[in-house]
């Protein structure tokens, strides 16, 4: 039987464990693009910035999503 190696997995795991305890890295060029094209749609435009951190990025990602997810739903009714 063949053992698959998990060494680079750990090794993977530990330094993205690293590298985000700080917080500090600046954001990707994924996160800008995603960012822009979602303060635009929920026409936010003061919610994308340049030089925003990995965490400051993914947070403002995950509020102006909730947003459009909030907006899509259909009004509450009794």
């Amino acid at each position: 039987m063949e053992q698959k190696k998990r060494a680079p997995e750990y090794q993977e795991s530990q330094y993205l464990a690293s590298s985000e305890s700080n917080g500090a890295e600046p954001m990707t060029g994924a996160q800008a693009s995603y960012l822009k094209t979602l303060a635009d749609e929920v026409r936010e435009p003061g919610a994308f910035q340049q030089g925003l951190s990995k965490r400051e990025a993914s947070r403002r990602i995950n509020v102006l999503m909730e947003k459009l997810r909030i907006g899509e739903l259909p009004p509450h009714t009794d």
